[in-house]
């Protein structure tokens, strides 16, 4: 009996360095790899949506449709995948349908094949729109189900999530495990009940970081419950918060009744392309090497760094200790909703908040949005105390609708604002960008023609940061780096010097 082939997704080119390197690779740094990610024969190749639209615009000075027509030129033989926030596409608010639409086709027509759409707090309802437009555009809609454990996060529901997606066209489903909290248990049981539940041939895609150090085992069980897709990065970009190692996986499945057929040599071509990209980003990279602490929490490493700095802001860095073991009480009180992006910092300020200033006696405007339904509904109950408070707070009711059905119409306000942007081309694609960055775009517009602006090391700099280490001269300057920031809406150059 020949081996069942198991199907790899590639990360390199977005969710690995977006979770290494804060999203900082520049497109130049990837296309000498993509003649050999085109060859190696993965089942796709992960490379736009998630941050990198923001990270283009903001700190790279790249169009992140021109991002996309360049991998489609240089990959014509893969399929190109996408992360996409559901109605939220790759924003922070929810948009009306005509933009939700707008944004798939357009998408699909710059070259994205495949569309992972996914909720923050697992809300079919926020998917339906996009699933429905993609399958409209003829590509694969991939229905996604975030992992997280709770008291009411059942494999039963999950299962029953799974089928809700099927039945709005999903082509495959993804359990996608943002924090790394899923033990190969658990992915046995909801992959055998999706596949025992709607069939064999119900296509299932695994997507695991690797922080907690548990997620190589994991994929293993998944694939003996009858996944189909796993997701992986080339080890050059792996570990840490980052991914398991692609090449450990394909050696990990050798005599196992399961191949991936991956070209081997490939893959070591890419490796050594991205393990001399990646010391130039130094001044990005995670600290985070394995954090089993996430078990306990559930607080993913970036969610922490963003409540110990909001904490010493205020002077109350000694508080860190406090406001973990008020995350639990207040996700408890939203519903148990995921912790992802943006659910994870909506959860994490508002526990903040609770040890400043006592319990709920100040919410944030998104923390009583996410409490009264304006985010979707939660798989579990909100409390009621809290209810009454945050409507008291904002001064609004709470709803039970589908948040996107109390907007209105948006796309026409949306082009007129574009137009009135110096350096926008009056393009839809412009237009979309503004939609998704309003604060953002109009700098973007400006210097869009100066080209791309890499914020990393120049070999010059590499070398003498190198030389430096080696010397142990630690202080020694190699170079700046300069951001723009907008402060109160007025853009600000600030030079950061590298040591």
């Amino acid at each position: 009996m020949s081996p069942r082939k198991i199907g790899v997704t590639e990360l390199a080119l977005r969710d690995a360095h977006q979770s290494l390197l804060a999203t900082r690779m520049a497109t130049e740094d990837m296309v000498g790899a993509c003649e050999d990610l085109d060859k190696a024969g993965f089942w796709s190749v992960e490379c736009w949506g998630g941050a990198t639209y923001d990270s283009c615009i903001r700190f790279l000075n790249e169009d992140p449709w021109q991002r996309l027509r360049t991998f489609r030129e240089l990959m014509p033989n893969t399929r190109l995948q996408m992360l996409l926030r559901g109605q939220n596409l790759l924003g922070y608010r929810h948009y009306e349908d005509g933009v939700v639409e707008r944004f798939v086709e357009k998408s699909a027509e710059n070259g994205m094949d495949v569309f992972r759409v996914f909720d923050a707090v697992n809300d079919p309802r926020n998917m339906a729109k996009a699933m429905q437009a993609v399958v409209k555009t003829g590509k694969h809609a991939q229905g996604t189900i975030c992992y997280t454990i709770s008291p009411v996060h059942t494999v039963e529901g999950y299962v029953k999530l799974a089928g809700q997606l099927l039945d709005m066209g999903a082509q495959s489903i993804a359990l996608k495990d943002m924090a790394a909290l899923l033990k190969p248990q658990p992915a046995y049981d909801i992959i055998r009940g999706i596949k025992e539940t709607y069939g064999e041939d119900v296509q299932v895609n695994v997507h695991c970081h690797s922080t907690t150090g548990v997620t190589l085992v994991t994929l293993m069980k998944a694939i003996e419950a009858g996944a189909d897709v796993v997701d992986t990065a080339i080890s050059s970009m792996s570990l840490g918060p980052g991914h398991n190692p692609t090449e450990s996986f394909v050696e990990m499945l050798e005599g196992t009744g399961y191949t991936t057929d991956l070209d081997m040599d490939r893959l070591i071509k890419i490796r050594d392309h991205f393990a001399a990209i990646r010391p130039r980003y130094a001044a990005f990279e995670s600290a985070t090497l394995v954090d089993t602490d996430i078990f306990a929490s559930q607080i993913p490493g970036g969610m922490l760094s963003n409540m110990e700095s909001q904490l010493k802001a205020q002077g109350a860095g000694d508080k860190i200790k406090e406001v973990m073991d008020e995350v639990p009480r207040v996700k408890a009180d939203a519903g148990h909703p995921p912790l992802v992006t943006p659910t994870s910092q909506i959860v994490g300020t508002q526990a903040v908040f609770n040890v400043l200033f006592g319990r709920y006696k100040k919410l944030t405007g998104e923390f009583a949005d996410l409490v009264l339904g304006y985010y979707g509904k939660t798989i579990g109950e909100t409390s009621p105390e809290v209810i009454k408070i945050a409507e008291e707070q904002a001064k609004k009711p709470p709803i039970t609708e589908r948040p996107a059905d109390l907007l209105k119409p948006e796309w026409d306000n949306l082009v007129a604002e574009t137009k009135k942007l110096d350096g926008n081309d009056g393009s839809d694609e412009d237009v979309l960008t503004y939609a998704m960055f309003p604060a953002v775009a109009p700098g973007f517009f400006k210097t869009r023609s100066e080209g791309p602006k890499s914020v990393a090391m120049t070999e010059a700099e590499l070398k003498a940061r190198q030389e430096a280490a080696e010397s142990g001269t630690t202080t020694a300057a190699v170079g700046s780096i300069s951001y723009k920031v907008s402060v109160g809406g007025r853009e600000h150059t600030v030079q950061v010097e590298r040591a």
